[in-house]
């Protein structure tokens, strides 16, 4: 029988030796000594972390401008429509939420995909023919954000490219970066309306496409696509057998001149993973509540996706539990005059901001038929003075104290995005300021080619 005899010798401040001796068959070996590791710290952020980039964040926190001291400072940047109180969420959303509080019944775990009278909730609010839902149909989730890191998990592996509008809202592309998941932007057409160029869609499609995400209504353009559009997007889908992934976090926010339609009330066979929630048309995007609606009903899924989708949403115990007790009212009881009341208001002020700034010489504004947002064009041969779209938004809060993104956040340069859910006066004052900005660096055509000459 073989043994093994180690012996640690050392003492003061020198390192252990390992004395150690091998004996085999009535035999003794020595191996000699060895000096023994030495631990070290060896920590390291992981590969995951050092691929999540938020460009929005990363451009953003590097323009490190300061406002105009002498102007109070108007933020038409975040897409927050709670920042200046002036879009409340309806009485009877809160009380709801109060009543559950003070029952005392919702304070524990629910099931990671949300409790079951809560999924019927939703299942019944977004039912309807065209597209049927029961609540084993629903995946309730921490936000629309969650709901979206899901869907894309469970659709794509790392290597696998998914296709992601461009301009676009930018966590499509922090989350699938993290996960390794390739990017491929197509394109939107500003002269339609921020329409998709299908071609160019269509041409981007391989044997390693994993999903489509289409974003209607619009985050950064406030576009609203027709049913007829979405009938051809689904027809590009269908022939490339690609699954769809709609972020329809902006559903029902639309403009009393146009229609909204859920893309899968359109399908009759591409599978559809639907994200949405209660963050915007509600107005309480703080309170992270989200879902998933699957949409299936050719079983292209099947049990391999809502199985994959249940064990993602078990690696955290779901969206908050007080919320998730008061869905139910939430949606079934918000009075139908509190979302006329809120999409009167942006209307309003969509209309006011879009006629302000097409009048502004420099400018180009693409209307907005939804959303709460316009994306604005900065001629920019016509500001020869500034690099970019980043470059004029520095100078707009330094000069002005007006606050827009620029749209390279959005992978779409020389335009910037305005958020149109401050109060009026707000929005005419900050116009007024980017009018008063635009004709102090606005060029023509001449004094443009002297300035470049200058250069």
């Amino acid at each position: 029988m073989d043994s093994y005899l180690i012996q640690v010798k050392g003492h003061g401040d020198h390192a252990p030796m390992l004395d150690v001796h091998l004996k085999t068959n009535g035999n003794s070996i020595s191996l000699g000594k060895v000096k023994g590791r030495k631990p070290r710290w060896a920590v390291r952020a992981s590969e995951m972390s050092k691929k999540t980039f938020n460009p929005v964040r990363a451009i953003v926190d590097s323009m490190k401008v300061e406002p105009n001291p002498k102007k109070a400072m108007i933020s038409l940047s975040l897409g927050d429509p709670t920042v200046f109180g002036n879009l409340p969420t309806n009485d009877e959303v809160t009380r709801a939420v109060k009543e559950v509080l003070d029952s005392g019944r919702y304070n524990g775990y629910a099931p990671s995909v949300g409790y079951q009278s809560c999924r019927e909730a939703v299942a019944a609010y977004y039912n309807c023919p065209e597209a049927p839902l029961e609540a084993q149909d629903v995946i309730l989730t921490s936000g629309c954000s969650q709901a979206i890191e899901l869907a894309l998990a469970v659709l794509a592996n790392p290597g696998q490219n998914i296709l992601v509008p461009r301009p676009g809202f930018s966590l499509y592309k922090t989350l699938a970066l993290s996960m390794g998941i390739e990017v491929k932007l197509y394109n939107l057409l500003p002269e339609k309306a921020w329409e998709i160029d299908l071609k160019h869609l269509e041409s981007l499609v391989d044997e390693k496409t994993a999903c489509l995400i289409v974003n209607n209504p619009s985050n950064p353009c406030g576009s609203v696509f027709s049913k007829s559009h979405l009938q051809k997007i689904l027809a590009v889908a269908s022939r490339q057998c690609v699954p769809i992934l709609a972020d329809e976090i902006y559903g029902d926010m639309v403009f009393a001149d146009c229609k909204y339609e859920p893309i899968a009330t359109l399908s009759t066979n591409v599978p559809i993973l639907s994200c949405g929630g209660l963050a915007k048309r509600w107005l309480v995007p703080g309170w992270r509540m989200g879902w998933i609606l699957i949409h299936d009903r050719r079983d292209i899924f099947g049990n391999e996706i809502r199985d994959g989708l249940l064990r993602l949403s078990q690696r955290i115990l779901g969206p908050c539990t007080i919320v998730q007790g008061a869905l139910e009212r939430i949606l079934h009881r918000t009075p139908p005059e509190f979302y006329h009341n809120t999409l009167s208001i942006l209307k309003s002020n969509a209309d006011l901001c879009y006629a302000a700034l097409s009048a502004i010489p420099g400018l180009q504004p693409v209307r907005p038929a939804g959303a709460m947002y316009l994306m604005v064009e900065i001629e920019m041969e016509h500001f020869p003075e500034f690099e970019n779209d980043v470059e004029f938004t520095e100078r707009l809060i330094s000069e002005q104290s007006v606050f827009c993104l620029p749209a390279t956040c959005f992978e779409y340069p020389n335009f910037f995005r305005v958020v149109i859910t401050v109060p009026e006066e707000m929005i005419l004052e900050a116009c007024s300021r980017i009018q008063e900005f635009c004709e102090m660096h606005y060029q023509g055509a001449e004094g443009a080619q002297d300035l470049e000459c200058d250069k």
